[in-house]
């Protein structure tokens, strides 16, 4: 069974969520504030948080990053903010995915359980490297020599797909069809923030190398 922490200052939404979620055999945990979200998530064993970003005492985007700075539980924000910068700054801040309102309660289960069921897939071949970069498939880590980067779980998968297709091109829809496994759409922005966090990333983690390359008007290759 699942565990979920669902986080609204709608108290309404809030129960019709849990209503449903509990009819599909989650266990469903449920915060209208960010003070009792983070102790719940701190005190809680949790397979997924879904958070709003307007709350009574902060805001889902303060939240987000308190969040990150201890679990990286895929993390999914719910919000009535549908404009690109409210998406590209969740997606900066560590989010793993990003649904609208109104919403179709069984989207967002679906989306819930491929982010849960992801992170705990286990790859047959455990460990890549290239050049002094270690990625281990099975427990989800990237190190460069001696030094570890943490990454949210969505950014664990594009580091993934990537590393298991080395030096091929990808467009923007194939990597969004093998990353997130549904057509692109109109996230685009949404899979080039994830990259550009990612990359990022690598590059704090071993600066003299680029391994994620972007090619004009094609989409990106990871350079081995």
């Amino acid at each position: 069974m699942y565990r979920i922490l669902l986080i609204d200052d709608d108290t309404i939404l809030l129960n019709a969520m849990k209503n449903f979620f509990e009819k599909r055999e989650f266990e469903v945990f449920c915060a209208a504030d960010g003070k009792s979200a983070l102790q719940m998530a701190k005190t809680i064993r949790l397979d997924c948080i879904v958070l709003d970003i307007q709350l009574p005492d902060t805001d889902g985007f303060a939240l987000c990053e308190q969040f990150r700075s201890f679990t990286n539980l895929p993390l999914i924000f719910l919000s009535s903010f549908t404009e690109d910068e409210a998406k590209l700054r969740g997606f900066r801040l560590g989010a793993d995915d990003y649904v609208c309102k109104p919403f179709s309660p069984k989207e967002l289960e679906a989306r819930i359980r491929l982010r849960i069921q992801r992170r705990f897939e286990a790859p047959a071949a455990t460990i890549l490297t290239f050049d002094g970069l270690s990625v281990d498939l099975a427990n989800r880590t990237v190190t460069y020599g001696t030094q570890h980067a943490e990454f949210t779980t969505i950014e664990f998968d594009i580091v993934a797909f990537f590393v298991q297709h080395p030096n091929q091109l990808f467009s923007y829809e194939q990597l969004y069809d093998g990353i997130w496994q549904e057509p692109l759409g109109k996230s685009l922005h949404n899979l080039q923030a994830r990259i550009a966090s990612v990359r990022q990333k690598l590059l704090e983690l071993c600066p003299d190398r680029e391994y994620i390359q972007t090619i004009r008007r094609k989409g990106y290759l990871f350079k081995a």
